[in-house]
């Protein structure tokens, strides 16, 4: 069995990832840790855990954590995390972030978009980024592993692919999303409260999205190609779910048949990426770690559509995709 802890396990990706790794045959969760110095019992902070695992949250210490964990979770905001992750990299744990501290390519991006100074510098540009249908060699050989934006991931999934085939223009790239409130956290705040979101529906983050550069810069890694996505992100009163509406230029008289073709030939053996021949919808891939994606022709623009869990293959269960790819798993062990 593998020992696994999880830094930082109060909110919700971290419940998530819990009620994944607890099914997990290969894995054994063994230290838990918060903030509170109260210690709680893992039932008094996730109810729905309760009888399924006799832990208490510890904090973080790290020589003790590190002796009893072999893989490590870490859930922490950006920057905090980075101070983290070194630590337990160097203690031989390996590790899978949650945060934005390891996705970006370069220092001075992170700070630009982040406004903080990064903890952990030298390691930026060198951590493999967790989609494994785009960098499973990387993943599999990683100490760290930047677990990927949700937003992001719906978006890399339909476009790395056309983009490498060279079948759509680098620009204009426009990434339309539409998001439930649980991809905001847990932590308290007046506009996230039921009444503020309920009946209602609103954009966000115009042009300053963290998510954006984290395209653009996933994008170049994969394809070698620049782009400059313009993404817009909204607000929408569901629990969970991202569904991306993406409108792309084709080249060579590209059509959105030959789009599927592309995805087909692509992602054959990825069992997570379904192809639709109808457009798709949140709640088809609510609770699961699949992205379904769809394309169609619309007055010379072709128009994709992808819609993915933001909890589940948005964060926890691409965490534990990327686990089992570093430890030579069945991708699907834990999930299906």
């Amino acid at each position: 069995m593998i020992r696994v802890g999880i830094v930082g396990a109060t909110g919700y990706t971290a419940v998530e990832l819990l009620k994944i790794l607890l099914r997990h045959p290969e894995v054994s969760v063994t230290a838990i840790t918060s903030r509170d110095p109260n210690t709680p019992h893992l039932s008094e902070v996730h109810p729905g855990l309760r009888d399924q695992l006799n832990l208490n949250f510890s904090q973080l210490d790290i020589p003790n954590f590190c002796e009893s964990v072999d893989v490590a979770f870490c859930c922490l905001p950006h920057a905090a995390s980075a101070e983290i992750v070194g630590q337990l990299v160097d203690a031989g744990v390996r590790v899978i972030d949650f945060s934005a501290d390891y996705r970006l390519n370069d220092v001075e991006t992170f700070e630009k978009w982040y406004g903080v100074q990064h903890p952990d510098a030298a390691r930026v540009g060198n951590v493999a980024y967790g989609i494994p249908e785009l960098f499973r060699a990387a993943i599999k050989e990683a100490d760290v592993v930047a677990n990927p934006g949700c937003f992001p991931s719906s978006a890399l999934l339909p476009l790395a692919p056309l983009l490498k085939a060279d079948l759509i223009q680098a620009a204009p790239i426009i990434v339309d999303s539409k998001t439930g409130i649980s991809g905001a956290g847990r932590k308290t705040n007046l506009k996230f409260h039921y009444p503020e979101c309920n009946e209602s529906i609103s954009a966000y983050g115009i042009g300053t999205h963290r998510h954006m550069p984290e395209i653009d810069q996933i994008i170049k890694r994969f394809c070698g190609t620049d782009v400059e996505t313009v993404f817009t992100p909204h607000l929408t009163p569901m629990d969970r779910g991202i569904l991306s509406t993406i409108y792309v230029q084709p080249k060579n008289k590209t059509n959105a048949s030959d789009v599927m073709d592309c995805w087909n030939d692509f992602y054959k053996d990825e069992i997570f990426v379904r192809l639709s021949p109808d457009l798709v919808a949140t709640k088809n891939v609510s609770g699961t770690n699949f992205c379904d994606i769809a394309a169609r022709d619309s007055r010379g623009t072709i128009v994709i559509v992808s819609a993915l869990d933001n909890l589940i293959k948005g964060a926890s269960g691409a965490a534990v995709q990327n686990f089992n790819v570093m430890h030579g798993f069945d991708d699907t062990l834990g999930m299906l």
